[in-house]
């Protein structure tokens, strides 16, 4: 047990290192193959805030724990929103300058809507899989679309260039730790599961989806440190549209699974949820998520965790 709980919080600690790591290395061979800046900004840095959800997704499914992987996906959504824009509002007011993210809060609602219409049946085929992995690919050349309509600081997203030679080191090891490093964390999530006699769909819910949101919860930290606590809710929205196509399909298209009953009756609608708020949040006329609305949401995700806890115990 001790052995599997210092592997899940090794892999958690490798898996962002490793992360990191890629989008640096995958960016600097982009630049040098003459990438622009925006295509790199948009789907390089984009999938890397998603990566680890996304390799422990894969390592789950190939190790026959589609649920875990589910789970991760539909758990990352709600930590994003109730922790980690929560504890964000609760350190810095976070502005809501709803024409700038309009776009996006409306592309995270139709990624949501599409995941409720192939789950709704209880099971997650390949061809959902591919209907969520289409949707992604939409959502990709949209982002880019939108992004050459309206430049931003793009540049200012991205690691600093390196060299060809570094940056295929860089990709190549960084790729060997992510894979190793999700090998890890899965077998340790699903050991302390069968352990405990909690199912691998909670664990993948509370102590993997927290876990694989780390990157995005050190990227919101340190933009409100920085005095651009704005970034929260974009970081929020990108993650979770990741998370709701990118993550989600790769369950469906590794092997398919069987939904647990919970997870149309408790997670899902949980989900929905925290992603109403956010659509309220966006949409309202006030500027400011504050300090008590920051406080909700954390007090609402962490009695989601408790109810999560009591029914493992039940």
């Amino acid at each position: 047990m001790i052995l599997a709980a210092l592997a899940v919080l090794a892999g958690f600690a490798l898996l962002i290192f490793s992360a990191d790591r890629f989008v640096a290395g995958a960016s600097s061979i982009a630049s040098h193959f003459g990438v622009s800046s925006l295509l790199i900004g948009v789907t390089v840095v984009g999938f890397g805030t998603s990566a680890p959800e996304i390799f422990i997704a894969l390592i789950a499914s190939l190790d026959g724990s589609a649920p875990l992987a589910v789970g991760n996906a539909i758990g990352s959504n709600i930590a994003n929103i109730g922790l980690i824009l929560g504890a964000t509002a609760i350190m810095v007011a976070v502005p809501i300058a709803r024409e700038e993210v309009r776009d996006e809060a409306l592309a995270l609602l139709a990624a949501t809507l599409l995941a409720c219409a192939v789950l709704i049946n209880g099971n997650l085929s390949f061809l959902d899989g591919v209907i969520l992995f289409v949707g992604f690919l939409v959502f990709v050349f949209w982002a880019i679309w939108q992004a050459k309509r309206q430049p931003g600081d793009q540049d200012d997203e991205l690691p600093d260039e390196m060299s060809t030679g570094k940056a295929w080191i860089t990709l190549l090891y960084a790729m060997v730790i992510l894979i190793g490093s999700s090998n890890l964390l899965v077998w340790g999530a699903t050991f302390i599961a069968a352990t405990l006699g909690v199912s691998e769909l909670v664990i993948g819910l509370t102590i993997v989806a927290i876990g694989s949101s780390l990157p995005e919860l050190a990227a919101s930290v340190a933009a409100a440190m920085r005095g651009k606590p704005e970034m929260a809710l974009g970081n929020v929205l990108g993650s979770n549209i990741f998370n709701t196509l990118a993550v989600l399909c790769v369950p469906a298209l590794v092997a398919g699974t069987q939904l647990q009953p919970a997870v149309l009756q408790r997670d899902l609608p949980i989900m929905i949820g925290f992603t109403a708020l956010l659509m309220y949040v966006v949409a309202r006329k006030k500027a400011l998520l504050n300090r008590v609305e920051g406080a909700v949401l954390v007090i609402a995700f962490f009695a989601y965790m408790g109810w999560l806890a009591v029914e493992s115990v039940a």
